[in-house]
């Protein structure tokens, strides 16, 4: 009796062992993984440019995408997704704080950005005094679009504006006298038919069919305004994140960058 209560103690360790030794291998060396986007240009640059160099790596990819902005994250920290592609600095740090998640950045990557469009005019020189652009009516997209007026020298500001806080209360001078009409940032494709000039994010722009060459003038955008690969803060050191990143960095997703996402602005590290 006691023999068997031995061997049965001796199995027992034995597959507690391989059951740990297990569980380590397959969280470290998870081979089949689950990449979140939203849809449209960031789904596709998941699919075009960063799962071809992971699956050279020995990885099996999913790219799910998604239709808004909260899914991502909490889909990511609910342990569905491995790691998400469509949201800035700004919004993640704050969706992360107001929902009591611990998210961090592992690469950034090129962006479609705000431009200026217009039916009018077919160059920035040529605005008409006093005419009317409309603008994102939310203060972080806003402040983008008063930057772009900055850098095309349209309007200035007062001295010790934060240019990521930028609102019309800043402006030291408008120089063409534009009338800005604050809309939904999402009906900004189509005041193009309606007003002289129209300030469209990059992610509306792409959605409406517009070609973000077409632009008066494309945003000069800060980085942290670009989107990057997320992933949960305990898993941002892991073997995945560093492959993300080493493909990300690699000659041939700048190459798919260059021909597929004409327009779409680079990070600083890529310059």
């Amino acid at each position: 009796m006691k023999k068997w209560i031995l061997l049965l103690a001796a199995l027992f360790t034995v597959s507690l062992l391989a059951a740990c030794g297990g569980e380590e291998a397959s969280s470290e060396d998870k081979k089949e993984i689950t990449i979140g986007a939203t849809s449209g240009p960031y789904s596709d640059m998941v699919t075009k440019a960063i799962k071809p160099g992971l699956e050279e790596k020995g990885y099996t990819v999913e790219v799910k995408e998604f239709s808004d902005y909260i899914q991502p994250n909490n889909a990511l920290a609910q342990g569905d997704l491995d790691a998400n592609l469509f949201q800035h600095k700004i919004y993640m740090e704050t969706f992360a704080k107001q929902h009591g998640m611990e998210l961090s950045e592992v690469i950034v990557v090129p962006t479609a950005p705000m431009g200026i469009y217009s039916n009018k005019f077919d160059s920035l020189e040529n605005i008409k005094e006093g005419s009317a652009i409309a603008i994102p009516n939310d203060p972080t997209n806003a402040a983008r679009a008063f930057q772009i007026l900055v850098d095309a020298e349209l309007i200035t500001l007062k001295e010790g504006t934060d240019p990521l806080t930028v609102s019309e209360k800043d402006i030291d001078k408008n120089v063409k006298n534009l009338q800005f009409k604050p809309i939904e940032a999402a009906q900004l494709p189509r005041a193009v038919e309606s007003v002289d000039l129209s300030a469209v994010p990059g992610n509306y722009a792409l959605a409406a069919k517009m070609d973000l060459l077409d632009a008066l003038q494309l945003e000069n955008m800060p980085d942290q305004y670009r989107n990057r690969v997320v992933m949960n803060t305990k898993d941002v050191d892991s073997q995945l994140a560093k492959d993300i990143k080493a493909v990300v960095e690699a000659e041939e997703f700048e190459k798919v960058i260059d021909e597929e996402f004409k327009g779409f602005g680079k990070p600083e590290w890529m310059k």
